[in-house]
């Protein structure tokens, strides 16, 4: 039976266009079969329909998280004094920790996580998930019966190291500039492919430039295309990219080339991760391939990393989605990642509009990663979050996209709905 959702406020379109009172008619397939920006008048169908009286509340899109390190959620607050060096893929204390923990113990926390990103509004997110197979096997075994959707992006455990004279860190294998996967790891890497949403890279400070060709072909081959803009499946290829001042000069040093130039030549990938560090340069190149970028501004203030120039992202026409990043370093928290861009882009003389910024946890990301979600309109998913309009957080509501974006928070959300179906105690 269809479920109609009467006399509330609703964010409605692509545009988040404000609307005082209209309704939502959902399918019970979970799909938005109706978005008006009216009253709802019942017809000959209401003996069809369950009602629902939202009067008092602001239906958002359910936002998307789109870059986490999920599996982190068993080491928060370590070693958050070391920068970067402590989630470095081959020698960070991170990588120590995953290692010596409990397969158990891990899908315990991480699901835990998930339950809070669902309180905290989050119906999507996107995790870059270390450990092959058996990583993505640990996710799903944690989420499996929670409604909140998950795209899951595996990440193969091989890595170049050529901060050693040029070699990976095997001696036997030939120099960086014509290093390739062995086929082994190719092997491992289509199994991964088999049981994912595509490939979660590191970085290209720990590829080569074959082996950065050799992902991008197995995404291509497995999705019929011959890049992003014509990927049939939603297969993703996502990486880390410019994240500090210190990877940028190692780039720089090591090949010549900027991480960013290196990915868009040989990767292709739908979007990148970070870009705190990017020239401007970087960031033409970033939007002439129409490649997408997800910031994580918190997560890199606690690395020491910089804050990354949004504003000159959406002016370069690039589209923006936001992360919350690796939950061992920040909490996975949009309101607070929203509030944290907003401020901290005002702080530095630039008016970026609060409408802009919760386009990014909703639509922008959406878009991105081409998900049936991210806005309130006819054939998207039914993902809301209902917002208490006379919560003490936001009453009174002048200003509905600044309300939100730096006052609301877990205590303003009366409800959840993932799919047409509300998010209930048991899943909280």
């Amino acid at each position: 039976m269809s479920l109609v959702i009467k006399n509330a406020s609703l964010l409605l379109g692509k545009n988040l266009d404000y609307i005082d009172i209209g309704f939502i008619e959902v399918g019970k397939d979970g799909i938005i079969k109706k978005a008006s920006a009216a009253k709802y008048e019942s017809n000959d169908n209401y003996k069809f329909l369950n009602i629902l009286d939202a009067e008092g509340y602001l239906i958002v899109p359910g936002f998307i998280n789109a870059h986490t390190h999920i599996g982190d959620s068993i080491g928060k607050d370590m070693a958050t004094d070391r920068g970067l060096e402590a989630v470095h893929p081959m020698r960070g204390i991170k990588k120590k920790i995953l290692e010596k923990s409990n397969s158990q113990h891990l899908s315990t926390l991480m699901r835990a996580s998930a339950i809070s990103m669902m309180k905290n509004g989050i119906t999507t997110f996107v995790d870059f998930r270390e450990g092959g197979t058996e990583g993505v096997a640990i996710l799903r075994n944690a989420i499996f019966d929670l409604p909140i959707k998950c795209l899951i992006l595996g990440r193969v455990e091989y890595y170049f190291d050529i901060d050693r004279n040029g070699q990976h860190e095997d001696k036997n294998l030939q120099p960086i500039k014509k290093s390739k996967l062995p086929v082994k790891v190719l092997e491992i890497a289509t199994n991964l492919l088999n049981v994912s949403h595509g490939f979660g890279i590191s970085g290209a400070n720990e590829n080569t430039d074959s082996s950065l060709r050799q992902y991008n072909k197995l995404i291509n081959k497995l999705s019929k295309s011959d890049g992003p803009k014509n990927r049939t499946k939603n297969i993703q290829l996502g990486i880390h990219a410019a994240e500090s001042k210190s990877t940028v000069e190692f780039s720089l040093r090591r090949t010549g080339k900027t991480e960013v130039y290196r990915i868009v030549k040989h990767l292709k990938p739908n979007f990148v991760v970070h870009m705190t560090q990017a020239t401007d340069e970087d960031i033409s190149l970033i939007a002439k391939n129409e490649i997408g970028i997800v910031v994580c501004p918190r997560a890199n203030g606690v690395l020491g990393c910089g804050i990354p120039r949004i504003t000159h992202m959406l002016k370069s026409g690039c589209k923006v989605a936001i992360g919350t990043d690796n939950i061992m370093i920040n909490s996975p928290d949009m309101f607070r990642e929203m509030d944290y861009i907003w401020k901290t882009s005002r702080s530095s003389g630039i008016n970026l509009d609060a409408k802009n910024v919760l386009k990014m946890a909703t639509i922008n990301a959406s878009e991105i990663l081409h998900l049936n979600s991210g806005c309130i309109e006819i054939g998207r998913s039914a993902d809301f979050i209902f917002l208490d309009k006379t919560s003490i957080e936001l009453y009174p509501i002048h200003d509905p996209y600044a309300s939100i974006v730096h006052r609301a928070n877990q205590n303003s959300i009366k409800g959840v709905m993932i799919t047409g179906r509300f998010v209930n105690g048991s899943d909280l």
